[in-house]
């Protein structure tokens, strides 16, 4: 569809700084390049330096002249870890504070005007912000739409008394009652961990006060994005469509972006992301691919815990001993701030048979391994996008956040996975590697592999996502659009 007499759209994109929030919203800001709009990409410096250092950003972007990054500073010094529960708060409490004075300056700007904002959930003020300089925002949730449809019901939860609950045995397996859509799946164990927390009643109807305000705010956004697809989470999306109407389900977007270079005329003009990961803050080993090269088909078990999740000496010893004990290859990424303490020494010794310890993996590329036969992951969702799309069934251990949501999602949605959250126990970490690398092979292999193509097919021309994606950008276009005559 041809469109006259408008403007270039200019995107001003805003991630919450940190890598899995950076990643799609940066495949998201190369797919409007690539559709000929202006992006300005803000983030914190930290991430900014990182990505420079170890990635191939600047050859990436440097293509698009429409394209710049907006650094700005986190607050916290350079050595402070960012990771864990508690550094992912301290730097979203810093990066906010830092970021008002800048976003009110460049919405602000008259000689080139921003078209609409496209803002990360957790970066809520600047709805407000945006709203006062008659700016649309378009929110982007970073989450599963069924973890999305959970916060969506964290209010009613409380009120039904169904949040908090007792964290015992007996009642952690109870099925949800007040979250329609997931009641047939969701225990309380499979709701997000703060839900755990000992706290007085005020502190929780505070709580309540504090979501009803964000599902308001969300509401009252022009559009939600979500990095998903219907073919994965179609009915969770209709419900929230029930509260949103205008949203917009363009997942994987690592996918999409793929599809999009995969299909230009000219190979030569994608950028080359062999040598360097695309969006990665730590140096890739790549000895890990050769190491890779030389194992049978579907033999090993990848392990990542993401970029957040933090171990204590003893979870990290106890998770080594079952992979060990499994007698399954392995390929671990212990990135630099994983562990709390030190690496046991004999840890390293005790790999030397079947496991390779690496820093960090070009994850995607790891994933379409043909040795690759299981996923040991946190079930942050970027990871569990990439491994359904690569059809590698995954074993999941969920950190905090949205992955509790996910993990349950894996296992009994999509049935793609084993969930073995709430322990740390060497027998239980290599039961269930048995089962994902053995009993229970073929049989989710087999899922994994249709889940797969379903999910590549809705980034295709006529797929869902590739239809919402194009409806998306009608829709930032039509904004610019003039009055005519």
């Amino acid at each position: 569809m041809e469109h006259q007499n408008y403007s270039t759209p200019h995107v001003l994109i805003i991630p919450h700084p940190l890598q899995g929030h950076v990643n799609p919203m940066l495949y998201l800001a190369e797919i409007f390049c690539l559709n000929k709009f202006n992006v300005t990409f803000v983030s914190s410096t930290h991430i900014h330096r990182r990505l420079t250092r170890y990635t191939d950003i600047e050859t990436r972007f440097a293509r698009y002249s429409g394209f710049g990054f907006k650094a700005i500073s986190d607050g916290l010094p350079e050595d402070h870890i960012r990771a864990g529960d508690n550094g992912a708060k301290e730097v979203c409490k810093r990066f906010k504070s830092n970021l008002e004075p800048v976003l009110r300056e460049i919405l602000k700007n008259e000689t080139d005007p921003i078209t609409c904002l496209v803002v990360d959930g957790w970066i809520n003020f600047a709805h407000d912000i945006a709203n006062e300089a008659d700016v649309p925002v378009i929110m982007f949730r970073c989450f599963s739409a069924c973890c999305v449809w959970v916060y969506f019901c964290i209010s009613d939860l409380i009120e039904a008394g169904e949040i908090p609950f007792l964290d015992d045995e007996e009642n952690m397996d109870k099925l949800v009652k007040n979250a329609p859509g997931l009641d047939s799946f969701l225990r309380y164990r499979d709701l997000p961990r703060f839900c755990r927390e000992k706290k007085d009643m005020s502190s929780w109807l505070d709580l309540q006060q504090s979501f009803s305000k964000e599902i308001e705010r969300t509401e009252k956004t022009h559009a939600l994005i979500l990095n998903t697809c219907e073919d994965l989470e179609g009915p969770v999306l209709d419900l929230i469509r029930s509260r949103h109407p205008k949203t917009y389900s363009i997942g994987p977007l690592h996918a999409q972006l793929k599809n999009i270079l995969d299909s230009k005329s000219e190979p030569t003009d994608a950028p080359t992301r062999n040598n360097k990961s695309s969006s990665g803050l730590w140096e890739v080993d790549r000895n890990c691919i050769s190491w890779l090269d030389q194992k049978p088909d579907k033999s090993v078990l990848y392990v990542s815990f993401g970029s957040i999740t933090m171990l204590e000496e003893e979870q990290l010893t106890e998770i080594w001993a079952g992979l060990v004990q499994s007698r399954v290859y392995f390929l671990w990424a212990i990135r630099p701030n994983l562990i709390i303490g030190q690496m046991p020494e004999e840890l390293l010794d005790g790999t030397k048979d079947r496991g390779y310890i690496v820093g960090w993996v070009p994850q995607e590329e790891v994933l379409a391994h043909t040795a690759i036969g299981g996923f040991l992951t946190h079930s942050g969702w970027n990871s569990t996008l990439e491994s359904i799309t690569a059809g590698v069934p995954m074993l999941c251990w969920p950190y905090f956040g949205d992955q509790q949501v996910n993990s349950r999602c894996a296992s009994e949605v999509w049935r793609v996975g084993v969930d073995m959250k709430d322990t740390c126990d060497r027998n239980v970490v290599a039961r269930k590697v048995a089962d994902l690398m053995d009993s229970r092979k073929l049989e989710l292999q087999e899922t994994a592999a249709r889940l797969s193509g379903v999910v590549k097919k809705s980034v295709v021309e006529g797929g869902s996502s590739h239809c919402h994606l194009d409806s998306l950008i009608q829709d930032i276009i039509q904004m610019t659009m003039k009055d005519t005559p």
